[in-house]
């Protein structure tokens, strides 16, 4: 297609990169993708899978203690973890699926090429500062990073980061965790079932505070109920590292000690492969357009690198859309360029419960002045959630009060990360409350509560009291 080595080459083998290859290669273009560590990026080697592993962990040692609710008798002393084979699970699970990814980059004619790359500028990448490629466009896919605080103390190595407790073979006694996100909150559910102590710090007011405050209410209740203890509204002031232990002295001049810290405070772009070029950056993001591309025409930055929404499947969607420009792109064919639509993104904490939410927020739209109508349904009512022992959590449903237009759907409950992906489906064909409550789902499952919720917006759920 050109005279270039190569049509497109992709930096970064996480979602968004190894998606954008295979994308670009199945349309029929020479493609080679540049990743200096294991193909999958942080999410299936750090992130998304190795914590799932440990929460299904989790879920089964806090279902253990509600077993003689069931007329299950288990002596105290039969349930013991091994860390060391939890953790060889664990990497059995990312080696199949981190496998995987390169089997299907293989099978798609995909040339994968190991080192750390630089984007020059729009058609040349430099690889381990000393290989020079040329493309047709770049994909600049390099994900993100864990973010750091400059706190005195913070270098201690008793502070670890996410990938060093997904690693670690002793349990430990307890645990400081300096923030309340989504990282934060998992890791919290996931040492506390071990039994770990817990104590979760966080500046905001509340934990989750970019959620819906129902679900980070639910939440907080659920901790508690799990013995985790939530510090929010304070600030870490510094760090102190004793012989076996560290403590976290907060602005309120309280402290915690824990055998380990660790620092949850996010992810940052990791903007490396881009730094020798002239892409426009922003408050630490690459600034880019609806098709994904950057201010240097014919460079496209897709997934964490752009800030927009730092989430595996959001990735996954913006690499696929940046292949497609930049192919369109390498053939001249710009009347073809597609847009990423990131308005209905699902978001999931993978807590337990469970919490979910797509589309907008009842405290955004009233404040926007919006007439909405809501409808909610307790998961104590569904029979499935019952019968489970999973009563906690509810479904809400925010809809236009005039035209039954699906706006927002949040989600707490067993199952919520199912569950919200037919709410973004109903939303993304713009199906209304009306038709949703008139959906037929099966009984008994959870999805049920989502049926009635919507019905609920429309005053007709015939699993709620009657309203006046």
């Amino acid at each position: 297609m050109s005279d270039y080595m190569y049509d497109i080459i992709v930096i970064g083998g996480g979602p968004a990169g190894y998606m954008a290859a295979l994308q670009a290669a199945r349309l029929g273009v020479k493609t080679a993708i540049i990743e200096q560590d294991t193909l999958g990026g942080t999410c299936l080697n750090r992130g998304c899978i190795p914590t799932k592993y440990y929460l299904k962990s989790s879920e089964l040692l806090f279902s253990l203690k509600q077993a003689g609710e069931r007329g299950i008798t288990i002596a105290p002393d039969a349930v013991q973890v091994d860390m060391k084979k939890a953790r060889k699970g664990k990497d059995k699970v990312v080696r199949r699926l981190t496998g995987g990814v390169k089997s299907l980059l293989t099978s798609s004619d995909v040339e994968i090429i190991s080192g750390s790359a630089a984007a020059l500028n729009a058609h040349e990448v430099m690889v381990d500062g000393s290989r020079k490629l040329t493309a047709g466009a770049i994909i600049a896919a390099g994900g993100s990073k864990v973010g750091s605080i400059p706190v005195p103390g913070i270098d201690s190595p008793r502070v670890l980061s996410s990938d060093d407790l997904l690693d670690i073979e002793t349990i430990p006694e307890s645990l400081v965790i300096i923030g309340g996100g989504v990282i934060g909150v998992e890791m919290s559910m996931i040492f506390s079932a071990l039994g770990t102590e817990v104590t979760v710090i966080e500046m905001e007011e509340r934990i989750l505070p970019f959620l819906d405050r129902e679900l980070s209410d639910v939440l907080v209740s659920s901790m508690k109920k799990k013995g985790i203890t939530v510090r929010a509204g304070v600030r870490l002031s510094r760090l102190e590292e004793g012989a076996d232990s560290i403590t976290a002295v907060l602005s309120d001049t309280s402290h915690i000690t824990g055998t380990y810290a660790l620092l949850s405070i996010g992810r940052r772009a990791d903007l490396s492969a881009l730094e020798q070029c002239a892409v426009h950056i922003d408050r630490q993001v690459v600034q880019v357009n609806e098709r994904m591309e950057s201010s240097v025409p014919g460079i496209y930055a897709p997934g964490d690198v752009n800030g927009q929404k730092m989430l595996a499947h959001a990735a996954y969607h913006m690499g696929e859309i940046a292949a497609w420009n930049a192919v369109q792109y390498v053939s001249g064919t710009p009347q073809q360029y597609r847009d990423v639509d990131l308005s209905r993104v699902p978001s999931v904490v993978y807590s337990i419960p469970e919490i979910a939410s797509a589309g907008l927020q009842e405290a955004e739209l009233r404040a926007a002045g919006r007439e909405i109508s809501i409808g909610r349904f307790s998961l104590s009512a569904n029979g499935r959630a019952l019968a489970g022992g999973e009563p906690e959590g509810f479904v809400k449903v925010i809809a236009d009060a005039r035209y039954g237009e699906i706006l927002g759907v949040q989600i707490a409950g067993h199952n919520a990360s199912e569950i919200i992906n037919e709410a973004v489906l109903a939303m993304s064909m713009e199906i209304t409350v009306h038709e949703l409550a008139d959906t037929m789902h099966a009984h008994p499952s959870v999805s049920e509560a989502l049926k009635e919720a919507a019905a609920d917006c429309l005053g007709r759920s015939m699993h709620l009291p009657a309203k006046a």
